[in-house]
């Protein structure tokens, strides 16, 4: 199969949603989140949503992007081949249940790789204000695709952060992923995949069985970090990301690890990996910028 970066720039229709407050204390609840801030709702302002939730937001367009892509001549097989590869999200400020949120989307980059084509998208959340939510650029690896010239779209999406070398851990925290996880974070958040769920599709794609999802292992992550160094607090949060580079298998353990720590004038810089069971990295390049 082949893409071509003729599509970069291809505008996504429109999606609209509202966010309830049982949608984002589900999404708490399936990353075992037990934060106030997304449950307490008598604190003035009432609760909000966890950091990684505006990946649930967006979810709908992900599982049904071919139905969102305005260009008929879009290959829609390449979509079959994809697999989350890199995530990006700026945060303007916490979604919060009552908000009427317009999704925008575009492509954003089409760009060979070794093992494929990377295809970014760019979503653009706003509120019925027209004030800017968030800001998500997701990357999917579409395996086996050829892209047919040098690509587009490269020098338009968030470079993601590399983690400073040659610096000892500053701390790890071990995380136990229980056998019901995937399934637990797939019926609180609705973000359903199959190779996630079902053993037997699974095995057909060549897995060894289900895995956890990678947004579920960031979410956790991002659990850790917040309570370590943000004090909880995770309006702080500004701005995520990483890439997704191992399997998590349900009933084995990963290991956040902060590995870099950078105060600046505007806030912190953090980076971290997650390690799988196998010791190689699920996650690779996490970082994440605190506010001042």
């Amino acid at each position: 199969m082949k893409l071509t970066s003729v599509f970069v720039g291809t505008r996504l229709k429109t999606y609209t949603c509202t966010i309830s407050s049982r949608w984002t204390m589900n999404y708490a609840a399936a990353i075992g989140d037990a934060n106030l801030l997304y449950f307490n709702d008598e604190q003035p302002g009432g609760i909000i949503a966890p950091p990684l939730f505006p990946v649930a937001v967006t979810w709908p367009l992900i599982e049904r992007i071919g139905d969102f892509i305005e260009a008929d001549s879009f290959p829609r097989e390449v979509i079959f081949t994809q697999v989350h590869y890199t995530e990006h999200i700026q945060i303007h400020r916490p979604v919060v249940p009552g908000d009427r949120l317009s999704i925008n989307g575009t492509i954003a980059a089409i760009l060979p790789h070794r093992a494929g084509t990377h295809v970014v998208l760019r979503f653009d959340a706003v509120n019925d204000g027209a004030e800017p939510v968030f800001t998500e650029h997701i990357g999917a690896m579409m395996r086996g695709v050829q892209c047919t010239d040098s690509g587009r779209g490269g020098d338009r999406i968030p470079v993601l952060p590399r983690q400073p070398g040659g610096i000892d851990a500053l701390w790890d925290s071990n995380i136990f992923i229980h056998p019901l996880a995937p399934f637990i974070y797939d019926g609180c958040t609705n973000i359903h995949f199959p190779i996630h769920t079902s053993v037997k599709f699974a095995r057909q794609v060549g897995l060894p069985g289900i895995i956890h999802q990678g947004t579920s292992t960031l979410a956790l992550a991002l659990r850790d970090i917040i309570e370590r160094e943000a004090a909880g607090d995770s309006r702080l949060i500004k701005e995520i990301s990483c890439r997704f580079t191992g399997m998590v298998l349900p009933g084995s353990d990963i290991t956040v690890r902060l590995c870099g720590k950078e105060q600046h004038a505007s806030g912190t810089d953090l980076f971290f990996t997650v390690m799988n069971v196998e010791g190689h990295r699920a996650i690779s390049d996490g970082y994440i910028m605190l506010k001042q």
